[in-house]
């Protein structure tokens, strides 16, 4: 594998994840399956984001929408095995945040 081959895959990636709110609604649905209304409450992201950013991931295949036949309707959104191979990307992250970022500058 040369760089030419890893430069744009990881750009790809990076573009993913670098879209705001994006890591956040994958944290909330490493917890499990979500309803709209419970991934919008639990992040205060608006619905029209959250629905353009859901529909995002559903396209790249990194969350699934699932639509029950029920009165009323009810949809849940939960990651595939390729949002949850997400998990220690997020973790890492995560634990680089925790050391290296300092809360006061960032507010």
């Amino acid at each position: 594998m040369t760089d030419k081959t890893i430069c744009p895959k990881f750009e790809s990636a990076l573009d993913i994840l670098n879209k705001r709110w994006t890591g956040l609604i994958i944290f909330q649905l490493l917890k499990g399956s979500q309803r709209f209304s419970e991934i919008e409450s639990s992040i205060g992201i608006s619905g029209r984001v959250l629905s353009e950013r859901l529909k995002d991931l559903e396209k790249q295949g990194i969350v699934k929408r699932v639509v029950y036949d029920e009165t009323p309707v009810r949809i849940e959104y939960s990651l595939t095995d390729k949002g949850y191979a997400l998990e220690p990307v997020l973790h890492s992250i995560q634990q680089w945040a925790d050391a290296w970022m300092d809360l006061k500058a960032i507010l």
